[in-house]
């Protein structure tokens, strides 16, 4: 059977539009109830990147998590908020992004995430160390931002998910995989497989685009993205904006491990990425190593502990 991605117009931030947006984006998948049971736990996983730059749009934007999370509630879900940024709590991105009065109105906990290590279908990235709260929740919804990235061309549904790896651990990864993007793009894969997200919805209202994920401006597109299946969705994106997809390290790795259909295998019940292109999106000009070009005392030092406290008792986990 062929993925679907439901593409549409939309754009309002305000409550009201957004909801009717929201509800007719999902009704060709089922609406929200083909998702979400009665008294399931479910995380909402927006992109909470940093309380920086809230005029930026860097971050899924409060109204559109609000929609869903009313959505989940009147399904008879449980919702919950989970990330887990690389600098600071996702409590405090949270709030400097102005999600505390929609946390307080819902009654919508937030939850930092802490990490255990799961198996996954790759030998080669085995053991990953995810947030134990994603794997046990019965729902998980993930809610990216939209938005070109420095070191990755583009962010979208599946670099959304490394999120769920808890927040030091994102800087093993950076070092781990040095300059090679193919092996990053291959590892953000692997997650995404792993925390297999039930319901992607794709905030692209406003995007962020140029040298992202947070050095960039605004762009306004009017556009949201739902899918069951996240690779589908991201496949969808790129050929809206006119991307290659063999340039997004996550997209380049999908296709290798034969999990990126191509627009033509993909059923668009809505409207197709051709009545929404984009032209003249801006990607980065100024693209930087995953390693951050780190000096080589932090690489030693990060490579020491990473031996020492993670790859060391992962390989005892591995042996059990």
């Amino acid at each position: 059977m062929k993925p679907s991605v439901s593409l549409i117009r939309a754009n309002s931030y305000e409550r009201q539009l957004l909801r009717e947006s929201v509800e007719s984006l999902l009704e060709p998948l089922g609406g929200i109830k083909a998702f979400v049971k009665a008294g399931d736990r479910v995380l909402l996983k927006p992109n909470l990147l940093t309380g920086g730059h809230p005029s930026k749009e860097c971050v899924t934007r409060p109204e559109l998590v609000y929609c869903v999370a009313k959505l989940v509630q009147e399904a008879g879900g449980k919702p919950f908020l989970g990330d887990s940024p690389a600098f600071g709590s996702a409590m405090g991105v949270a709030k400097a992004n102005g999600y505390l009065p929609l946390m307080e109105e819902l009654n919508l906990p937030l939850v930092e995430f802490t990490g255990k290590r799961y198996e996954t279908v790759s030998e080669g990235f085995n053991h990953l160390l995810l947030c134990k709260e994603a794997m046990d929740a019965d729902v998980v919804i993930n809610l990216p931002k939209l938005k070109s990235h420095c070191q990755l061309t583009m962010t979208m549904g599946v670099k959304n998910l490394f999120g769920c790896v808890p927040g030091k651990m994102k800087a093993w990864w950076h070092m781990e995989a040095g300059k090679d993007s193919a092996r990053f793009g291959e590892m953000l894969v692997e997650t995404a497989r792993a925390i297999n997200p039930t319901l992607t919805i794709l905030d692209a209202i406003i995007g962020h685009e140029g040298n992202g994920p947070s050095g960039g401006e605004p762009r306004f597109l009017g556009i949201l993205a739902a899918s069951s299946d996240v690779f589908a969705l991201d496949r969808a994106i790129v050929e809206i904006l006119n991307v290659d997809p063999l340039n997004v390290p996550t997209m380049a790795a999908s296709i290798r491990l034969g999990l990126c259909t191509n627009v033509e295998e993909i059923d668009f019940p809505q409207l197709h990425p051709d009545d929404l292109k984009v032209l003249d999106w801006q990607l980065p000009t100024n693209m930087m190593p995953i390693d951050f070009a780190m000096p080589r005392v932090i690489k030693s030092t990060f490579r020491h502990l990473y031996i020492r406290f993670i790859k060391e008792p992962m390989n005892a986990y591995a042996g059990r």
